[in-house]
């Protein structure tokens, strides 16, 4: 009886190393069991997380997490529950070890995978829609994260920019800037030419450079039309401050210039704003000074020929010198002529000394009345020679107001064909037009 009772207590004893055994190699894989469950999205994996915070919430079917309590420590607990049980029963059930220790080595193990029921793989009670509880607790993307292949290629990119290029075309779909300023009207084309520009409205920002740019110039007077053409001339007006540029106008308003005259010298001279103070006020002492010219002749004169303010003096020196000293102008004749035709100043030195060598010695008129009638310098000298020479043919090239079928200069070069047919040759357009081809 005694040895039963060891041989019976040895299979108890055996029973539980056997269980422990079994127990610990349980154990070992619960981590990896745990691993194979994979989550159908980021936020099923959040709340699982948030499952393991909370006491007594339930993970799984048939496990609880007590509070502080690894799920290892659980399933230990319990496997040494089991193996208390089961040897309390065999030791008052000895007549049947053999058959206990094999039913309590079974009791002992945990189940396996395959083994659970299909409902463990799926967790209750979370919501498979996105939910706002857990959007403060989702990370920041950060732009290093590694991405899928699958995620690779459905990023799309922009065309590349070009590293150079020699024209602007191939920034435009690049730049924001450039694709307004065309809306605007300004022919990239002729700015291209000018590497410098190019550069600078590449490195330009709309909102920031150049919007407060043209809210100036449309307050200036520049029309929305008129934009296009001014910004294409002078597109350097982007470097300018654009303090800068209200001292300017401010300057050339104390000088009695109108809101209007100043838009109206602008537009004809888009480059006028782009010099300083003091340039444009010894511009205007220069030709008041040269011309002996009053105040209000002087700011009259540049109004109607701004360019007087941006262009170079030199063309202008050289002029006045030609009508005193080679044409033989008096400083009141030259003063006249220059208030009537301001272009007279900058025209080419050349044609000048053409004209008035054609119309004084030629058409034998003298120097009061092409003083009277100046408009003869600004007109082309071959329209100058074809009329004069159908009315000689005619016989009425007469230009001394004194005499008989008086020809005045003024309407000898203005005035249309027909007009100039009818009203002085007293012929036809055709007549004129057969002349012509005899020249």
């Amino acid at each position: 009886m005694r040895d039963d009772w060891r041989t019976t207590h040895s299979g108890v004893h055996f029973c539980g190393q056997a269980t422990l055994r079994k127990m610990a190699l349980s154990a070992q894989q619960i981590p990896r069991w745990l691993n194979s469950i994979k989550l159908s999205s980021f936020m099923t994996a959040l709340q699982l997380r948030k499952g393991f915070q909370r006491p007594g919430k339930a993970l799984l079917c048939g496990i609880f997490a007590h509070p502080r309590v690894s799920s290892e420590d659980c399933f230990l607990q319990w496997g040494f529950r089991t193996y208390r049980t089961s040897s309390t029963w065999n030791s008052s059930q000895s007549t049947n070890s053999s058959r206990r220790e094999i039913n309590c080595a079974q009791s002992t193990l945990l189940p396996s995978v395959n083994e659970l029921p299909q409902k463990t793989q799926k967790m209750p009670g979370l919501d498979p829609e996105l939910s706002l509880e857990g959007l403060d607790d989702v990370p920041p993307l950060s732009p290093l994260q590694p991405i899928s292949d699958e995620e690779a290629v459905q990023i799309i990119a922009g065309p590349p920019l070009p590293p150079s290029s020699v024209t602007l075309r191939d920034y435009v779909d690049h730049s924001e800037t450039l694709r307004k300023l065309v809306l605007l009207g300004v022919d990239l084309s002729k700015i291209e030419k000018h590497p410098d520009a190019a550069n600078l409205l590449l490195r330009l920002d709309f909102e920031k450079d150049i919007k407060q740019m043209l809210l100036f110039l449309k307050d200036l007077g520049i029309e929305d039309t008129q934009l296009g053409p001014f910004l294409t001339k002078n597109y350097a007006i982007f470097s300018e401050d654009l303090e800068n540029l209200k001292t300017r106008v401010a300057y050339l308003q104390s000088k009695n210039f109108s809101k209007a005259d100043i838009a109206q010298m602008v537009r004809n001279a888009p480059f006028l704003l782009s010099f300083s103070v003091e340039r444009l006020d010894n511009r205007l002492g220069f030709f008041q000074k040269e011309l002996e010219l009053s105040v209000k002749k002087t700011r009259d004169l540049v109004i109607r020929l701004p360019r007087l303010l941006t262009g170079s003096l030199e063309p202008v020196k050289e002029n006045l010198k030609v009508f005193q000293l080679e044409l033989g102008f008096q400083q009141n004749e030259i003063q006249h002529m220059i208030t009537k035709i301001p272009k007279m100043l900058t025209a080419n030195k050349r044609k000048l000394t053409e004209t008035f060598d054609y119309v004084h010695n030629v058409m034998l008129v003298p120097h009061h009345l092409m003083v009277r009638f100046p408009q003869v310098f600004n007109t082309r000298l071959f329209k100058v020679k074809e009329r004069h020479l159908f009315l000689a043919y005619l016989g009425r090239a007469q230009y001394d107001p004194t005499k008989p079928n008086y020809i005045s200069l003024d309407k000898l070069v203005s005035v249309p064909d027909g007009i100039f047919c009818e009203g002085m040759a007293k012929a036809s357009v055709q007549d004129f037009e057969k002349f012509l081809k005899t020249l």
